[in-house]
C-alpha cells in the first residue's frame, strides 16, 4: 500500500482499477453519446453510467492507426501539443490503437474533430466513439447466471492442470489481506532491500541507454562511468533501510464495506480489486504496517458505525452511506480521523444529529479512549470536482490539525496535505537530500512540490532563501504556518501548478547560485517544468526525489538529452543515486538522484589536455 503524492481522480467504481474507484462521484454528470446507447442495450452491466456519478467512460474515444513503437508518454505529449487534456489513456502498442477518455463532452468532441484525419509519423489517425467498460461485478454475476441457466456451473478458480485431489483450504483472511496490502510481509527484510536495490540498478542501467541515444556528446563520459558502475549512468550508493519496518505508516485509508468474514459495516482493507469482482474488506488488526494507534481508531469507529442505522455504501448499487475512513497519526500521539459519508437523500436535521452523536461518542462516550484529537466529516454529495482534494472537510470535534516532529522541527498537517507516510524513514531521506544539495549561505533553494514544506524548512538555515511551490491550498497554508512555528523568515511559498508557477519564479530569480529539489507526484514533473529547468543556466544542481523512478524516467531523459529546438540550455548529468526504503513489506521505495549541469567548456579543456599529453 504505497503512499505517494498524486492527484487522485475519483470516478464511478466500474471503470477504475484501484480502491480510489469507490470514492465519491460527480453529481453534475450528463449521459450522452455511445455510453448512453450501450447502457440502453445492456442496463445490467452498464447501469453505473446512468447513476448521478462522475465517470469519464461516457466521454471515451478510440484512436486507431497509431505509429508503431510509440509509448504512453509519446501519445500524451502528442495530444497535449494539440491542446488536448485526456483524463485517462489506455494504449495497445501491438494493435496500434488506444482508448482515451476526457472529463466532459466538449473536450471529447474537440479531440474527435482535431485528431481524426491527422497525420503522425506517416500514419493517418482515425477516431471514433468507444464503448464504456462494463461493471466487473455485474458482468461476473451475469456470466454466472447464464452458466447456471444453461445447466452449467461457474468456472473453477483452479488453474488448468491442477490435481482435483489437492483441494487445500483457502488461506486464512489475515494471510490473504497481508498478501494484498503488504506483499513482502513474509520476505526477510535484507532480501526486501536487495530486491529494491536491484530495481534501482535496472532504472540507472536503462537511463544510461537512454542518455546514450539522446545525447551523443555525453558518450565518452558515459562510457567511462558505465564501465565503473555495472553499466549504470552513475554510482548507486547502498540502499538506506527504514529505521522501523512495522507499524510505520502515519496515514492509512480504510474502506467501509461488508466484511469478508460476513460481518456487516467493517472498516479495513479491500481483499481484492473491484475489477476482480470483490468489495469485501478485512480489518487491519493484523496488518503489520499499521500503527497500534490507527488500529484503535478503526476499532472504535467500527463500533460507532455499527451502532447507527445507516448502511455501508455499495459501489455496485450506489446505495448506502458509510464509504471510507482516513486515519492520520503522529509521533506526538495525535490522531486525525476523516470519515467519508454519502448523505443520499437524508435531511439536514438527520445529518446534524449524526454528527452530534459522532462528536459525543468520541469526546465523551465509548470512543473517548481512541485518541482522536481531530475529527472530520466529509459529505460526498457536495463534490463538484472529481479530485478528492476538492471535497470540503467539516470539522466535527477537536483541533483542525495534527502536528508532527521531524528532524527536530514541528509541522502542522491538514486533512488533505501531503506528508511522507513513514516519518522515521523520511528523516533519512531528507538528510540525504540536504547532504547532496551542497548548500551554502549564498544559495537560493527551490523546493518544488513542497507539500507542507518539510524539505525546504529542514534546510532553510543552510541557505539564503527557500522558495516553495505546491498545488494544494491546504498544504501551502500549513507550510506557511510551519515556517513561523520554526522561527524562519527566509522562506516563502507559492500556490499553483508547478508548470505554471515554476518558470516565472526562475525567470525572476537574479541569484547566480540556485539549487532545486523536486519531490513530484508519482507521474513526475510536467514537461514545462523540465524545459524551464533546462533553460535556467544559473541552476547548476538538481536533487530529484522519485517515488516511482520508472514513471519519472521521461523527466530524467529530458534533463540529460542534447539541446534542440524544443530543449534549450546545457543538459544535466546524473552523478549519484540512492534508494531509500520508505515502504517496508512492499515493493515500493523512494529514489534520490543528483543531477549536475554539464560544463561543455570544461569537458573540451579536459579533452584537449588529454590529446596534448597523448601526442607528446
Amino acid at each position: 500500500m504505497e503512499e505517494c503524492r498524486s492527484s487522485p481522480v475519483i470516478e464511478a467504481a466500474p471503470p477504475k482499477e484501484d480502491d480510489a474507484a469507490d470514492l465519491p462521484a460527480d453529481s453534475t454528470r450528463h449521459v450522452s453519446g455511445a455510453g448512453e446507447a450501450e447502457a440502453a442495450s445492456d442496463p445490467s452491466v452498464y447501469g453505473y453510467i446512468k447513476q448521478d456519478l462522475f465517470t469519464s467512460e461516457i466521454f471515451k474515444v478510440e484512436i486507431r492507426n497509431l505509429p508503431k513503437f510509440i509509448g504512453f508518454n509519446d501519445l500524451k505529449k502528442f495530444l497535449a501539443k494539440h491542446g488536448l487534456s485526456p483524463h485517462k489513456i489506455k494504449l495497445f502498442v501491438k494493435q496500434t490503437f488506444a482508448f482515451v477518455t476526457f472529463k466532459n463532452e466538449a473536450e471529447r468532441d474537440k479531440a474527435m474533430k482535431m485528431v481524426h484525419g491527422m497525420q503522425w509519423k506517416g500514419h493517418v489517425l482515425s477516431v471514433r466513439l468507444a464503448k464504456p467498460k462494463a461493471d466487473p461485478i455485474q458482468r461476473k454475476r451475469k456470466q454466472q447466471e447464464e452458466d447456471e441457466g444453461l445447466g452449467g456451473r461457474p468456472p473453477s478458480k483452479r488453474a488448468e492442470g491442477d490435481d482435483d485431489d489437492d483441494d487445500d483450504e483457502e488461506e486464512p483472511l489475515n494471510v490473504q489481506i497481508a498478501n494484498a496490502v503488504t506483499p513482502l510481509w513474509n520476505v526477510p527484510y535484507e532480501e526486501q532491500l536487495r530486491r529494491k536495490e536491484q530495481d534501482a540498478v535496472a532504472v540507472l542501467q536503462r537511463l544510461a541507454k537512454e542518455i546514450a541515444s539522446t545525447n551523443k556528446a555525453m558518450l565518452p563520459l558515459l562510457f567511462d562511468v558505465k564501465g565503473k558502475n555495472d553499466r549504470m549512468c552513475c554510482p548507486l550508493e547502498q540502499i538506506r533501510p527504514s529505521p522501523t519496518q512495522t507499524e510505520y505508516r502515519n496515514k492509512c485509508e480504510f474502506l467501509i464495506s461488508m466484511g469478508a468474514d460476513g460481518e456487516d459495516k467493517t472498516v479495513g482493507f479491500r481483499l481484492g480489486k473491484y475489477k476482480g469482482g470483490s468489495c469485501a474488506v478485512v480489518g487491519p488488526a493484523e496488518a503489520c504496517h499499521v500503527s497500534a494507534q490507527a488500529k484503535k481508531v478503526v476499532q472504535d469507529f467500527q463500533k460507532f458505525i455499527r451502532s447507527t442505522p445507516y448502511d455501508v455504501y455499495s459501489p455496485e448499487t450506489y446505495e448506502g452511506h458509510w464509504k471510507q475512513l482516513t486515519v492520520r497519526t503522529s509521533r506526538t500521539k495525535q490522531a486525525m480521523a476523516i470519515v467519508f459519508f454519502n448523505p443520499q437523500k437524508l435531511e439536514e436535521t438527520e445529518l446534524d444529529a449524526l454528527k452530534m452523536s459522532m462528536k459525543k461518542y468520541f469526546s465523551e462516550g465509548e470512543g473517548k479512549d481512541s485518541g482522536i484529537t481531530s475529527l472530520y466529516f466529509v459529505r460526498e454529495g457536495q463534490r463538484k470536482s472529481p479530485n478528492i482534494e476538492d471535497l470540503p472537510c467539516e470539522l466535527v470535534a477537536g483541533d483542525g490539525f495534527i502536528h508532527e516532529e521531524l528532524l527536530g522541527l514541528k509541522f502542522r498537517i491538514s486533512p488533505h496535505s501531503f506528508f511522507q507516510v513513514n516519518t522515521a524513514a523520511a528523516e533519512v531521506l531528507y538528510s540525504t537530500v540536504g547532504e547532496w544539495a551542497q548548500l551554502d549561505q549564498d544559495c537560493t533553494l527551490l523546493d518544488v512540490c513542497c507539500g507542507t514544506g518539510t524539505i525546504g524548512i529542514s534546510l532553510a538555515k543552510r541557505v539564503k532563501k527557500v522558495i516553495g511551490i505546491e498545488l494544494c491550498q491546504e498544504a501551502v497554508e500549513d507550510a506557511e504556518v510551519n515556517a513561523k512555528l520554526n522561527g524562519l523568515s527566509n522562506v516563502e511559498f507559492h500556490r499553483g501548478k508547478a508548470e505554471d508557477v515554476f518558470p516565472n519564479i526562475l525567470n525572476a530569480l537574479m541569484s547566480p547560485n540556485v539549487t532545486a529539489i523536486v519531490d513530484p507526484p508519482r507521474a513526475g514533473l510536467h514537461s514545462k517544468v523540465i524545459l524551464a529547468i533546462r533553460r535556467a543556466e544559473h541552476l547548476k544542481r538538481l536533487v530529484y526525489v522519485a517515488c516511482n523512478a520508472k514513471a519519472a524516467m521521461n523527466n530524467f531523459i529530458d534533463l540529460c538529452r542534447a539541446p534542440s529546438n524544443r530543449v534549450h540550455g546545457a543538459p544535466f548529468q546524473p552523478v549519484r543515486a540512492m534508494a531509500v526504503d520508505l515502504f517496508p513489506q512492499t515493493a515500493h521505495f523512494e529514489m534520490v538522484l543528483l543531477f549536475e549541469r554539464v560544463d561543455y567548456n570544461s569537458q573540451r579543456r579536459t579533452n584537449n589536455q588529454e590529446e596534448t599529453l597523448c601526442s607528446s
